[in-house]
């Protein structure tokens, strides 16, 4: 979905268990529910170049990139 999205150089975390311990669990873990973090790089565009005011990232996106 990333790349297809524009995005490169596609990093994928480790599965987290995102609801241990949290009141819908046992749902969670019946339908295999995990989080990624996850790191990517959007190519600049023409809005970039000319100095489109983003994130502190800049051209990052990612799990708390911003």
């Amino acid at each position: 979905m990333l790349t297809n999205s524009g995005f490169t150089n596609v990093e994928i975390g480790d599965a987290v268990d995102t609801f241990g311990g949290a009141k819908g669990e046992g749902k969670a873990r019946a339908y295999e529910v995990y989080g990624y973090t996850f790191m990517a790089h959007r190519p600049p565009t023409d809005r970039a170049a000319a100095g489109r005011r983003g994130s502190p990232g800049g051209d990052r996106c990612g799990a708390g990139s911003g």
